[in-house]
């Protein structure tokens, strides 16, 4: 007794700084709760889309399919779960009912299901297939379930909706455990609707009553993450190319955003003022469709494509749901099988070495006592974190290595159980006796979960990492740097392949141009090639990008280099904050060849 009074008089004796030093840093709200800090640990997971239109050629069924369409001869879930296996993914989530209103399993409360079709003479359940296959290769199962239905003659009524939570207890109870549920956004509009071929259209904030959905899920599934455009388990990343913008905030002014939000690019980078943890998840097809077609055989995205997206998707702080349409056969097509395991190959490789795990000082500017230490970030634990003492201006690190290195690729994760904190960063490297900035094409705002960085090879000493701008002391889990020799520090797409907002070139000066897109528009990338010609005539080698509404008032959003575009004049991308404006100029800081005026091939803006 006395002793333990001896110790809390010393205790009290303390000063309160040193008392807090080893306290856990406060939550900095809005916080995840467990299931969605489980759910992005995922980071890559496949979409499977196959039903009726596989066999009609069409993206959007019109509900009107014959059922006897329907008859995969060669289906095999487990070839499905064994290729989406050996490509690195966590899950996948079927559309069991897609907006056409064909379901794949035989559901009690329509017709128009796998019940009434040739596969297996009626008798197959393309759900609890893939829900066996799954649990037998160790990968989680999710659903996703139209509200959206154009077949059914009561959509639109009270009827439907009764339908609707008939068909989602049905899948939420009959094939195990699931860990997301999907609902699209894409709702109303024209349809079969029993033969009634018309347009139909509904409130999409009350009609479905998706507080409904949400209790049912809780109480049947309770690990599951629900997704839609504004959650609340996971959102939509607001647009179908698989990326997040590099500033990207895992919040959402939550009582906005509902299925269909018109708003939808502000969900690439959320809401840094949001009142709740929504989480990016960024989806995209292997193919230019969401469904297979024999004639985008030739049109599988490459391997390089695929690597540049799990960067601007996981290493954004989402994660990455890649759609793999099934073909006729009821298989994945040999094609994309080898094009999806390449793909993770490649990302394996590139992240296979951390050169932070031998041979490396890693010494902080600022602990916040020893069971915050430098330690933590290596230590391969995701519950340890590095931290600072309260009120700490810029904390920083700085890594020293024991001789010169090669490096092009660093990632920085933070402890999201306590939120999401980090607003600004700055990564530089030591030559000589000078600091330089990495020199990325992307800015360094947001971590997250998870932030990973592409830059040109260097070879230094030192890096150091200052955190400038944060909601609350840095909690920093994981820290990495790697060296991939034949890896990509950016991947271009061909310019016509660039899908750009319409835009006319309103002025031409000496040293910029300036385009008009008509009217004022949320800009967030500027594509750029060069002069083709053999004379490559006004090659721009540093610039700046300016938006504005008004022509006389733009402000900057983007400064840098083409780097060796003398030698190698392809399309250059320059990604920024997203802005609002109508009118973006491109100006020569300097030029490859002094006094000529700006010239280019082609551009877009997005």
């Amino acid at each position: 007794m006395k002793a333990k009074s001896l110790l809390l008089s010393v205790l009290s004796l303390l000063p309160t700084s040193m008392m807090a030093q080893n306290e856990v840093p406060a939550p900095v709200t809005p916080l995840p709760n467990e299931n969605q800090v489980e759910w992005q640990k995922l980071e890559t997971y496949a979409f499977i889309h196959f039903g009726s239109n596989t066999f009609g050629d069409r993206e959007w069924g019109y509900g009107d399919a014959p059922l006897e369409s329907f008859n995969p001869r060669k289906l095999d879930c487990e070839q499905w779960a064994r290729t989406l296996k050996a490509a690195g993914m966590k899950g996948i989530i079927l559309t069991c009912k897609h907006h056409d209103g064909f379901c794949l399993w035989p559901t009690k409360y329509t017709d128009y299901s796998v019940r009434n079709t040739p596969y297996k003479d009626g008798k197959g359940d393309v759900v609890g297939e893939l829900s066996a296959a799954c649990k037998k290769y160790g990968l989680k199962f999710g659903v996703y379930l139209s509200p959206w239905d154009r077949h059914q003659a009561f959509y639109g009524t009270p009827l439907y909706i009764e339908y609707f939570y008939s068909q989602l207890q049905e899948l939420l109870t009959q094939y195990g455990d699931i860990f997301e549920i999907w609902f699209d956004g894409a709702n109303g509009g024209d349809g079969y609707y029993g033969g009634a071929r018309e347009t139909r259209t509904i409130d999409r904030r009350t009609y479905y009553d998706f507080p409904r959905a949400y209790r049912m899920v809780n109480e049947l599934q309770p690990k599951a993450v629900i997704f839609s455009d504004g959650g609340p388990g996971c959102r939509w990343v607001g647009n179908e190319n698989g990326y997040a913008f590099a500033t990207n905030w895992s919040f959402l002014r939550i009582n906005e955003v509902y299925p269909g939000y018109p708003n939808h690019w502000e969900l690439q980078s959320g809401h840094e003022d949001g009142d709740t943890w929504v989480p990016a998840e960024c989806n995209t097809s292997i193919r230019p469709g969401w469904f297979y077609h024999e004639s985008e055989d030739g049109k599988v995205k490459s391997v390089d494509h695929l690597v540049d997206l799990y960067y601007r998707s996981v290493g954004h702080n989402g994660t990455f749901l890649l759609n793999m349409p099934i073909d006729k056969d009821g298989l994945i097509h040999p094609v994309d099988s080898a094009r999806v395991i390449a793909f993770h190959k490649q990302i394996s490789s590139e992240l296979k070495t951390n050169l932070l795990l031998k041979g490396v000082s890693i010494k902080a500017s600022d602990v916040r006592g020893k069971s915050f230490s430098e330690k933590q970030l290596t230590d391969g634990q995701f519950d340890t974190y590095w931290s600072v003492k309260d009120n700490q201006k810029e904390p920083s690190l700085l890594l020293s290595f024991k001789r010169p290195a090669k490096l092009n690729r660093i990632m920085l994760q933070e402890y999201i159980p306590l939120g999401q904190r980090v607003q600004k960063f700055l990564v530089e490297y030591r030559q000589g006796k000078e600091w330089l900035p990495l020199k990325m094409n992307e800015e360094t705002t947001t971590i997250g979960y998870k932030r990973l960085l592409r830059f040109k090879t260097i070879q230094t000493s030192q890096v150091r990492i200052t955190f400038q701008k944060s909601r609350g002391p840095v909690c920093i889990n994981e820290l990495g740097a790697y060296y991939a020799p034949n890896a990509k520090d950016l991947f271009v797409e061909k310019v016509e392949d660039v899908e750009s907002l319409p835009f006319t070139v309103s002025e031409t000066l000496a040293d910029a141009v300036v385009f008009d897109l008509g009217k004022e528009q949320q800009l967030k990338a500027f594509y750029y090639l060069p002069d083709q010609s053999a004379q490559h005539k006004g090659l721009v080698s540093h610039y700046e990008l300016y938006v504005g509404k008004e022509k006389g008032d733009m402000k900057k959003v983007a400064e840098g280099e083409f780097s060796n575009i003398r030698n190698h004049p392809i399309m250059q991308e320059v990604h920024f904050t997203p802005t609002a404006g109508r009118y973006l100029k491109l100006k020569a800081v300097r030029m490859v060849r002094e006094g000529e005026p700006v010239g280019f091939d082609k551009c877009a803006i997005q």
